[in-house]
């Protein structure tokens, strides 16, 4: 999350690029984004417009190399039409794209922002940008998609400031002067040096900017008509192919969803349905373009958003999102009120709870999943879990509820298997001391560093009642049988660290018919969801291997596409004759929109003991648990799942003597290989 709002502005009006710089470090904004060429420059590809003497654009001498790679993203013509059916408009706009594309290539600006995409026929704008972003280059492309088709209002006033009109120069074919109005800016701050990583942030240390002057009105493709009135656009009012969504979907697919390829996110006056907005929380939405004739006024004369709006920005803030302004000001006190008013939306995800602000350094960050059973944890993973407010509590609670019904004349006798540093066997006793019981407690714990502080805790803590094992759980015989069986061995996804096949082991430990297991059952979950940073994290190791390896990560830039659905239920103790921990599901999920889909979220719900769970499960939540995050299973290729159809998905569970291992594909609405087969790319080891 930014700690700050960083804001730019959109013009294409600028007279004189050292008062431009000058005005924009008085304004508080961050970048400027501005004109590769001069927006009436219209050029042709048979060399006849090569014959003017003017130039074609600003030097780039005009201003130092820092000022272009940190302050400035670039524009493309909006003339350029490489979709026409006019082959003459349609080989011009080739040309010219990649003639600025170039340009802004060598002028190692950090984006360049890009025309809309044609509504109905995208594939030669999208053919263009995969050349340019098959190449060996640092471009970051920012294509502009509008929430809703954007009617003539959103539209009318697109480049317009504010300010006093300076001449500008502008050349005719012959190369003769000819004069246009531009207008200042407005306002724009700088600040240290942003990063530059995929495109995200624009702005700092700036000393100048280039944009050449407007040149009166300008030429526009045909727009759409205005929808009727405002308000919600109902779902499948626009066709699919002229939803703007299905449009970007579109043209990223086309580009093999490279991650150079960013979404600057049009707001307009109509929004769409809530749960079609939340599709956006899944895209590389890079920056939000505020056009000024969006907002309303307040009974004080200052600019504000309607509670749509305002709800739905503050909604994009949680990511890193940047601003955009464009059109002219239409409230006293000018630009820096707008920003003012965004910064203040911003202010309203402040001060974060406590669970976001341990989990944020997490947000999309891949981890591979532990091996408890073949690694040993570090102090600083095992001190990380105890962290959890909820958890311990929970296990408590059931440790009390199970020792409840057992005969309080006897001493109970509780094994703590995969005891770690002993958070389980300090609830425990906590728990007997509730319930008024003499307990015998054995922690059970095969990592020898582990158990070095299992023996400091007894001696320092007086822990009389607790002894210490030192071995594996799997091979331990137990002196005695438990009563209870306390472990916690769950994983993200419930079973994905062995906890079934370690408790079919330790179960043996348990006394037979009242012997109570905590857990005694969980399941896991699996949900469709939408993620363009989190497999392009996965895509960028450009492997095999990765793209068939689970993934435990905090989801943040994500949108779950249907409820989560169960998959696999283990019960404990199991009393089974043959015992058999494999399994097989097929999920059919229903796609209330269209969606891309990149992969599955995986979660847990556990329940300790009667009417005590723990869970992960979005629906189910366990508020201020953070021990787990979910688990990412990815799809080699995403998946487009088109409105109304179904996503059906198969999951096995599979194992030998000597690992477990999952295998998913995807049956519909398109069919993939089944991933990771033979558990050749990812597993966990017995």
């Amino acid at each position: 999350m930014l700690e700050k709002l960083t804001a730019g502005w959109e013009t294409s009006t600028v007279s004189d690029l050292k008062d431009l710089l000058e005005e924009a470090r008085q304004s508080k904004f961050d970048f400027v984004t501005i004109p590769l060429v001069h927006p009436r420059f219209e050029r042709d590809h048979l060399g006849v417009s090569d014959g003017r003497m003017g130039t074609l654009t600003r030097s780039d001498m005009e201003v130092d190399s820092r000022t272009w790679t940190t302050c400035v993203v670039g524009k493309v013509s909006e003339w350029l039409d490489p979709s026409s059916p006019d082959e003459t408009v349609r080989l011009a706009a080739e040309a010219g794209m990649k003639q600025e594309l170039a340009w802004a290539s060598h002028l190692a600006v950090p984006a360049v922002l890009m025309p809309r995409p044609p509504r109905t026929e995208c594939a030669n704008y999208a053919r263009l940008l995969n050349q340019v972003l098959s190449q060996p280059t640092m471009l970051q492309l920012w294509v502009r998609v509008s929430l809703s088709r954007p009617s003539v209002a959103d539209d009318s006033d697109e480049e317009e400031g504010e300010g006093e009109e300076e001449e500008v120069q502008a050349t005719e074919e012959d190369g003769s002067p000819r004069s246009s109005k531009g207008r200042d800016l407005g306002r724009v701050s700088f600040e240290k040096e942003a990063s530059r990583a995929e495109g995200e942030f624009v702005g700092s240390a700036c000393t100048s900017t280039c944009a050449l002057g407007k040149a009166g009105g300008k030429r526009r493709r045909p727009g759409p008509q205005a929808l009727p009135g405002p308000g919600l656009v109902p779902t499948g009012q626009v066709s699919p192919r002229e939803n703007p969504w299905e449009t970007w979907n579109r043209l990223r697919t086309l580009c093999e969803f490279k991650s150079s390829l960013g979404v600057a996110l049009e707001l307009t006056g109509d929004l769409p349905d809530p749960h079609v907005l939340q599709r956006w929380h899944g895209e590389p939405v890079k920056a939000l373009v505020f056009p000024t004739a969006i907002f309303l006024t307040n009974k004080k004369g200052y600019p504000v958003l309607s509670k749509a709006h305002q709800a739905f920005v503050v909604d994009m803030y949680r990511f890193k999102i940047q601003v955009l302004l464009r059109g002219r000001t239409r409230h006293p006190g000018g630009y820096p009120v707008y920003l003012q008013y965004l910064e203040h939306l911003r202010l309203k995800l402040f001060p974060l709870p406590e669970q976001d602000r341990f989990e944020s350094p997490y947000y999309d960050f891949l981890q591979a999943p532990l091996q408890p059973l073949m690694d040993n944890l570090e102090s600083q993973t095992y001190e990380t879990f105890e962290k959890d407010p909820v958890k311990y509590a929970q296990y408590e609670e059931a440790v009390a509820a199970a020792l409840a019904v057992t005969a309080p004349t006897t001493v109970t006798v509780i094994m703590v298997v995969g005891a770690g540093r002993g958070p389980l066997v300090r609830a425990s006793l906590a728990a007997a001391r509730r319930a008024h019981r003499d307990v015998r407690v054995y922690a059970v714990e095969k990592n020898p560093n582990a158990v070095v502080t299992l023996r400091n805790l007894v001696a320092m803590e007086g822990w009389t009642n607790v002894t210490v094992v030192a071995t594996d759980m799997r091979t331990w015989v137990a002196p005695e049988k438990a009563d209870i069986l306390v472990s916690e061995l769950l994983g993200s996804f419930g079973d994905n660290e062995l906890s079934p096949e370690c408790l079919d082991g330790a179960q043996a430990f348990l006394k037979d018919g009242s012997g109570i297991s905590i857990p005694c059952q969980y399941t896991s979950y699996l949900a469709p969801i939408s993620s363009s940073k989190l497999w392009n994290e996965v895509h960028s190791y450009k492997d095999l291997k990765h793209m068939e390896t689970a993934y435990v990560v905090k989801l943040h830039n994500f949108c779950q596409l249907a409820p989560a659905q169960p998959c696999f239920t283990f019960a404990h103790p199991n009393r089974a004759a043959r015992i058999d921990n494999t399994r097989y599901t097929c999920l059919r999920f229903p796609a209330p929109m269209a969606a891309t889909i990149h992969g599955f979220a995986g979660y847990f719900e556990a329940q300790l003991y009667k009417d005590i769970y723990i869970s992960i499960v979005p629906q189910t939540f366990s508020t201020g648990m953070f021990s787990w995050f979910p688990l990412y299973f990815p799809l080699r290729t995403p998946a487009y799942a088109p409105e109304a159809s179904t996503v059906e998905v198969h999951l096995w569970r599979n194992a030998n003597e000597r690992r477990v291992w999952y295998e998913w594909a995807l049956t519909s609405p398109v069919t993939t290989p089944i991933h990771n087969p033979n558990g050749r790319s990812y597993w966990i080891g017995l």
